[in-house]
């Protein structure tokens, strides 16, 4: 007969069960638990050391367009007809082996019978300094009251061309600048609009579905079946010549905008599909909400960064597209000045043969687009809820 065996040990404690005393949590884990979305998707965003950059380059794009009065040595539509094609001037610090500060040297020219080309060279006896913080050139800031002030001048009596000079010798530097302000400005309205249509058009199929989604989606196919760029110049060329600089502006803008809502809208639309079915879009339908409340206060915030993401994105090809339309001449014209506008000037081969410095409105295009790419690029690995 089988004699009982001992009763195990009690391991268990009676004492009340504390969840808080249970499990303490450090200052870090907590701080990392606690923190909300958009917080922990900066801290993911400020691993891309490439996306924080291309952050930087493109806020202080933007935020030099406020002052590019200020900024620009000389007015927009000052000309210097004694040195037209000037080649750009080089910044030196010695003089005969004596510092003397920031200066260039004055140019003396000459024409070449053979190819007509101005030729210049430096005049090491005219040493001419650089002024900082300086009255200069005249302007109409933001067009609402006139100022002289600037960053930098040439000497008085002088002259700074640092990035050359255009056919009629203005300075390629300041409308470098002045051009920012309008190609810049161009991506951000025609985005505004992109955005507006994407996500009410998208929203709505995604929502509704049915009919509505199918209508939606063939008016989506019809549009990406048109090629681009002659849709984009055939909209242009329609814009009326009478119109004034600051109307071509804003038709480019809304035609570029008007055209790039198809993609987001599509984007909108497979999110919606997917979370419409979730149980707190049920809720509130039973609750009473409206179609608008639920799509703009419980879907669309689920994917806002992704949006964003895709918006910065969208940019660059908003900025390509003026640039594309001014170079062919059928977006924005003189007086108004953009990098498409200034790289028109260069269509010349002959010009750009032999002042190759007319191209240089290529590398603020580049620059931005390919930020913005980063950026983008940073901005969706951070929004990845999976990364």
């Amino acid at each position: 007969m089988n004699e009982p065996q001992a009763s195990m040990a009690h391991y268990v404690s009676n004492a009340p069960f504390d969840p808080f005393k249970a499990e303490k949590l450090t200052p870090e884990q907590e701080r990392y638990y606690m923190a909300s979305q958009i917080r922990m998707m900066w801290w993911r965003f400020r691993r891309h050391k490439l996306a924080v950059a291309a952050a930087a380059v493109i806020l202080l794009s933007y935020f030099s367009i406020l002052f590019t009065e200020i900024l620009a040595p000389y007015e927009l539509h000052s000309r210097n007809t004694d040195y037209i094609y000037a080649p750009p001037q080089k910044i030196h610090m010695f003089h005969e082996g004596s510092f003397a500060g920031p200066f260039v040297y004055g140019l003396d020219y000459k024409l070449n019978m053979d190819t007509l080309k101005r030729e210049y060279s430096e005049n090491l006896d005219k040493v001419q300094p650089i002024r900082f913080l300086c009255s200069g050139d005249k302007y109409r800031f933001w067009g609402l009251f006139e100022a002289d002030f600037h960053l930098v001048c040439p000497a008085e009596g002088g002259q700074m061309f640092l990035l050359g000079t255009d056919r009629l010798g203005r300075d390629m530097a300041s409308r470098l600048l002045y051009g920012g302000r309008i190609s810049l400005t161009v991506g951000l309205l025609g985005i505004i609009i992109s955005f507006v249509l994407g996500i009410v058009i998208g929203g709505l199929a995604g929502y509704f579905g049915g009919w509505v989604d199918n209508v939606i989606q063939r008016l989506i196919e019809i549009l990406r079946s048109l090629p681009e760029l002659p849709l984009w110049m055939a909209l242009s060329a329609s814009l009326p010549v009478s119109w004034s600089p600051i109307l071509v502006y804003l038709g480019i803008t809304i035609i570029l905008g008007l055209l790039d809502w198809p993609g987001l809208a599509r984007a909108v639309r497979s999110k919606l599909l997917a979370l419409r079915e979730e149980d707190y879009c049920a809720a509130a339908k039973l609750m009473g909400a409206k179609p608008g409340r639920i799509i703009g206060r419980h879907l669309l915030p689920n994917f806002m960064s992704h949006l964003i993401a895709s918006a910065t994105l969208s940019i660059p090809s908003m900025i390509l597209g003026e640039t594309a339309l001014s170079f062919l001449g059928l977006g924005l014209r003189p007086p108004i000045t953009s990098w498409g506008v200034l790289l028109a000037e260069a269509q010349n081969i002959e010009a750009v043969a032999l002042y190759p410095w007319l191209m240089l409105p290529m590398l603020p295009v580049v620059i931005t687009v390919l930020g913005f790419n980063f950026l983008g690029d940073g901005l969706r690995d951070a929004a990845d809820p999976y990364d």
